[in-house]
């Protein structure tokens, strides 16, 4: 996840939020104060670091050198936290804030916005024009965890951790399904469209009753970890109920991703997971879809589990015959004989770096983590929650963080079998139509097909506003244009905005390590710890690793000794290969910031190292919403380029062209190049060095290839396998040889 969030949280362990911090009564005095050089030098600074991207660095430079007065001295937004004054500049005046040790100031960031100051350097105060600015932002009420932080440095190294302490939690997730089937027999768990349109409800009485009957059936085919279950095919009722029956029998299950099979055209990450898994039970919705996979992969004495159609030449087993036995004392045996220790089922890596890894995730880790999102969002559990998810469950993000949620904290999932595609979001926004979700956790894609939707439609805003307390995004940057979009469009209709949080999370975690619980309101902030979770950076390579360690880390990769021996220190700390930096290292109690992949970085041919994530997330960040992702080129070369992998649909609206024009033609018309050629210049403002400055970019017309690797299931790019497989390419742009070229400073 690479993270921002908004300012806003309450005082205490769980304060309720309806201003921002700034406001409270130990708030600084608003006014107009003297300046000093200094001051603007150490704004200076805290943008060099990476603190705000939206500063253009020629100004603030200008500013923090000139001896002269200054006169309608432009640059956009920003802010500047830390314990000395700082000029804050925001909307839709200047203003001067002294801040306190700890506080921080929210600004609008938005990308592009200019504003003028208008200060003589040297002067005593600044001019009169310089005044308060507007009102704060009013958020809409929510109980968010506020816990106070330890830090402490030893050796070089940075240890963070929450001083509150994780509270108990239950040994094994189905307790809770156990609890809420008794305390809330009849209340929906889970809900899906029907045949017939209408929503097929599941009470968590019933879907007790049923796990129970399934665990008791697949005790009797001998599955273990050695030999698990395998789930094949993606989210649905059925899915989930035979996922929960393995894991109240005890028996580990893993799903996998439906593009392996669907999508693949050889296989072979298909075959790599049963190679390291070496499944006893298949398990697929519909059988037609999966049969050449099945055919292809799967050995003949492997039973497969269907719920709709026919495969030939298999055994095969009928889900309705998974019922016909319910529940007896040998399913509550295997029950009460699972624990913390027990695998609950295992989770594929993305493959972003290698081949997918296999993370053991025990009942420790899925219950502990549950604790520490309910520890960070106390609101879970004073008003059950309503999701309304359409993100799959073989990925941590979904399976075990939302799907945990509402199983936790006897909420209600409605499952949304819509995407933020162009095809498939109809499908969310007929959903949104007709539930009202209490918070709503997607991608950044999925914010962005939203807020467009929300805009336009008004009977959409009526029904997703209505009890909405929370919007938390991962597993990429939101850009500012989207989320200044979304806190229009929610002032304009509830007069207030909503808090949208995120962190940093990994399927080795569970998912969760950080909650953007601090201050801090920028590109990249990751926040602060949860409860329960240790954090050190070590400094690797010149940057520091982000490492953690806490009930709710992975013991290992399944079958793969090597590889989990090289991923923890001889403390037992887990190593990310994330790196991440103290948002201000005079004062690292206000949080984390992620700083890229540690795997991605590379030398040029000067010896000089180049950070990828930050330029990489930066670029994408801004390039909405044309650019799906960024590729930086290339190690031991002179100097930088990129290879675009473009939004063609969002693209062809810009160029004003047809269905019937390829996209090859798109991506060359006139408006589509200026449009990126402006791009790359405001991407190279501030640029000091060629280790910072792309020379070239290239927009791509063949999409990332799942079967290559180079790009994950879930959207994520392989950077090294992109450049390896378009190595013939990449030489070609170097060489100049490529007409589809876009050199720095070029206007076409």
């Amino acid at each position: 996840m690479q993270p921002r969030h908004r300012p806003g949280s309450g005082t205490g362990p769980a304060g309720r939020v309806g201003h921002l911090p700034h406001q409270r009564a130990d708030r600084p005095r608003r006014g107009t104060h003297a300046i000093r050089r200094g001051q603007v030098q150490r704004l200076w600074q805290l943008w060099r670091q990476g603190l705000d991207r939206a500063v253009h660095p020629v100004a603030l430079g200008d500013l923090a050198k000139r001896p002269a007065p200054l006169s309608d001295l432009k640059f956009p937004a920003l802010t500047a936290t830390s314990g000395s004054q700082y000029v804050i500049v925001s909307e839709p005046r200047i203003t001067i804030t002294r801040l306190q040790p700890g506080a921080a100031a929210l600004i609008s960031r938005r990308p592009g916005a200019v504003r003028r100051m208008r200060a003589l350097m040297g002067r005593t105060h600044m001019s009169s024009e310089i005044r308060s600015s507007s009102r704060e932002p009013r958020y809409r009420e929510v109980a968010i965890g506020h816990p106070a932080i330890e830090v402490r440095e030893e050796q070089g190294i940075v240890h963070m951790r929450a001083l509150e302490p994780l509270a108990e939690y239950p040994e094994r997730l189905l307790e809770r399904l156990v609890h809420w089937a008794r305390v809330r027999p009849q209340q929906t768990f889970i809900a899906a469209r029907d045949s017939f349109g209408g929503w097929r409800k599941v009470s968590y009485a019933d879907m007790l009753t049923d796990v129970r009957a399934i665990a008791q059936c697949l005790l009797t085919y001998g599955l273990s970890a050695e030999r698990p279950l395998v789930l094949l095919s993606g989210n649905d009722i059925e899915h989930l109920q035979v996922a929960l029956g393995a894991m109240y029998a005890g028996i580990p299950y893993c799903p996998v991703s439906p593009a392996y099979s669907v999508l693949s055209q050889d296989f072979a990450k298909l075959r790599h997971v049963c190679d390291v898994l070496q499944p006893g039970l298949i398990f697929v919705s519909d059988a037609a879809p999966f049969q050449r996979a099945i055919d292809a992969v799967i050995p003949a004495d492997i039973p497969i589990i269907t719920v709709r159609g026919r495969l030939s030449g298999r055994r095969q087993i009928s889900f309705t015959s998974l019922f016909e036995q319910a529940g007896g004392p040998e399913a509550e045996a295997a029950f009460q004989a699972s624990g913390p220790d027990s695998i609950a089922k295992f989770l594929f890596t993305s493959g972003s770096t290698r081949l997918p890894k296999a993370v053991i995730t025990t009942q420790r880790m899925l219950c502990a983590n549950q604790q520490m999102l309910l520890q960070t969002f106390p609101v879970f559990g004073t008003e059950p929650p309503v999701l309304v998810d359409w993100l799959p469950w073989n990925h941590t993000f979904g399976g075990s963080h939302n799907v945990g949620i509402v199983l936790y904290n006897g909420g209600t999932f409605y499952l949304d079998n819509g995407k933020p595609t162009v095809k498939g979001f109809g499908e969310t926004l007929r959903n949104l139509k007709e539930i009202a979700p209490t918070a709503y956790l997607t991608v950044p894609k999925g914010w962005e097909e939203l807020v467009s939707a929300l805009e336009q439609d008004g009977e959409l805003r009526e029904r997703f506003f209505s009890r909405m307390k929370l919007f938390f995004f991962a597993a990429a940057g939101l850009s500012q244009s989207v989320w200044d979009r979304l806190d229009r469009v929610a002032e304009q209709h509830c007069g207030e905005r909503i808090r949208m949080m995120a962190g940093l999370g990994m399927t080795e975690a569970a998912p969760s390590c950080t909650f953007t619980t601090g201050p801090l309101s920028m590109a990249g902030y990751i926040g602060l710890p949860a409860p329960g979770c240790e954090v050190c950076l070590v400094p690797v390579d010149g940057k520091l690793e982000g490492r953690f360690r806490g009930p709710h880390i992975m013991p290992g990769y399944w079958r793969s000794p090597q590889q989990t021996a090289e991923v923890f220190d001889d403390r037992g700390f887990y190593c990310s290969g994330d790196a991440i930096k103290l948002a201000d290292p005079s004062a690292p109690h206000l949080g984390l910031m992620f700083d890229g992949r540690l795997a991605e970085d590379f030398k040029l041919s000067s010896g000089v190292f180049v950070s990828v994530g930050p330029m990489r997330n930066r670029a994408v960040l801004e390039g909405s919403p044309y650019v799906q992702d960024v590729v930086i080129a290339a190690p031991d070369r002179e100097c930088l380029g990129a290879l675009v992998f473009p939004r063609v649909h969002e693209c062809r609206q810009l160029a004003g062209l047809g269905p019937q024009v390829t996209d090859a033609e798109v991506l060359t018309s006139a408006p589509v190049r200026q449009w990126f050629a402006e791009w790359l210049t405001r991407l190279n403002l501030g640029a000091t060095g060629n280790a910072s400055r792309l020379e070239w970019i290239v927009l791509l017309d063949e999409p990332a290839s799942i079967d290559r690797g180079e790009i994950t299931d879930k959207g994520s790019i392989n950077q090294r396998v992109v450049l390896q497989w378009r190595a013939t390419k990449v030489e070609a742009l170097y060489r100049n040889e490529d007409p589809h070229r876009l050199s720095a400073g070029a206007m076409t």
